[in-house]
């Protein structure tokens, strides 16, 4: 196509060739260097408008988001009509928005890469049917993009992460651990049968009144929570551990969510309060809470840990574990992991909180991610569907319960908790 272009060349008047030079010059570097490429980003898998453009380096070159956190905050929760409403309102400015700051258009892209699965589907056919559009308009690649992959990959940006690794997605809508092979390739080694922790600390939040607090009014639940529990006692109440008869990687939050709940209504009437009263010792209902999740958490972790051992699933000499998704901003969650890691011979790699939660920057560079590959870009746009309930890679957790793995857990205490060692 170049050539063909430069055929022509000599045809065209001296005052136009300036412009058509720097168009052939940026269309060159596209198709013989596609690692010069810019890929756009587009997220609304759930409540945030995000969008982004990287390149392959993984340096941002803009980015912009729009959150919906006050106005579900005021309702209660995120629901699905207002928060498509909203995403269609924000998507036009949050797109142009990003295009504007990295002082480039869509015809200067490689191609746009947007969230089709998994998510809410009413958030999520606003950004698919917006990315379908723009790759029509521009005649554009698309890429589509898993959610979850998104979030195990993000830390390839920040630090040197080869495959495979172990990654551990923690969010308000999945609790999962994995390993990734490759950019396309995972083999889920367990995930959530009920709440995600995200959604259960957010339940705990509500039921406590917290946004009664001045101070805690304006953030997400599960954020008002972990900063209530620096203040409490992690053994105030006590839980008991989720799916322990269960020699496998799954997870479980719902029985948690009850155990507090019968702490909550002794406690209440304890005390006699009444209507939006806060109950005195509420710090300590959040950490021993959140105490609760986070070592259900680590010893699910620590299983899947000793299976990848017992299996010679990762090279031993460079085994990390990747946290990610909107709980992983949780420091006492990292603190903890950075304990389990510390023992069980990994390199513990949290990507900045900022990219942890939902946003465009990930979609963006899991877009660059399969653009390096060559694999996942569609030519056939129309065919793209949705996915709501997509799960993340292939199912292993079968072969983890067959192996019948019993572990002598590692206590996550004060002492310990100190200084864990942490990067990125």
């Amino acid at each position: 196509m170049i050539d063909m272009f430069r055929g022509v060349f000599n045809h065209v008047s001296r005052m136009h060739r300036p412009q058509i030079l720097r168009c052939l010059k940026r269309n060159e570097s596209t198709l013989t260097h596609p690692e010069r490429s810019l890929i756009l980003g587009i997220e609304t898998s759930c409540d945030e408008t995000g969008a982004a453009v990287v390149d392959c380096h993984g340096n941002i070159i803009s980015e912009s988001l729009h959150s919906q956190l006050q106005t579900h905050l005021s309702l209660g929760g995120i629901i699905p009509p207002l928060a498509r409403d909203l995403h269609a309102e924000n998507i036009e400015n949050v797109v142009q928005s990003a295009l504007a700051k990295a002082n480039i258009d869509v015809s200067q892209l490689a191609a746009v890469a947007a969230t089709v699965k998994p998510g809410l589907p009413l958030s999520l056919a606003v950004g698919t049917n917006y990315a379908k559009a723009l790759c029509k308009q521009f005649n554009k690649k698309f890429i589509p993009i898993h959610h979850m992959e998104a979030h195990a990959l993000t830390a390839r940006m920040v630090e040197q992460v080869d495959f495979p690794f172990l990654v551990l997605l923690v969010s308000g809508g999945h609790c999962l651990l994995a390993i990734a092979h490759s950019v396309e390739e995972f083999h889920r080694l367990g995930e959530s049968i009920d709440l995600a922790p995200g959604d259960a600390l957010d339940k705990v939040a509500r039921r406590l009144k917290l946004r009664n607090i001045s101070e805690y009014s304006s953030i997400s639940g599960g954020r008002a929570v972990e900063l209530l529990a620096r203040k409490g006692n992690i053994s105030a109440f006590d839980y008991k551990s989720p799916l322990s008869v269960y020699k496998d990687c799954s997870f479980s939050f719902s029985g948690l969510g009850n155990g507090f709940l019968r702490h909550l209504l002794r406690e209440e009437k304890r005390f006699g309060i009444e209507a939006d009263v806060v109950l005195p010792n509420v710090a300590d209902f959040c950490a021993s809470f959140q105490h609760a999740v986070v070592s259900h958490i680590c010893k699910r972790l620590q299983r899947g840990m000793v299976y990848v051992d017992e299996k010679n699933l990762i090279p031993k000499e460079s085994r990390k574990l990747v946290v990610s998704g909107g709980v992983a901003c949780n420091e006492y969650l990292r603190d903890c992991l950075g304990i389990v890691c510390n023992e069980m011979g990994y390199t513990l790699v949290t990507p900045p909180p900022k990219l942890c939660t939902d946003n465009g920057i990930m979609i963006a560079w899991n877009g660059m991610e399969k653009w390096k590959a060559q694999v996942g870009i569609v030519d056939d746009i129309d065919a793209v569907k949705i996915d709501a309930k997509a799960k993340l890679g292939t199912d292993i957790s079968k072969d983890v319960e067959n192996s019948k793995i019993s572990c002598k857990w590692i206590k996550l205490t004060t002492k310990n908790l100190t200084s864990p060692p942490t990067s990125a």
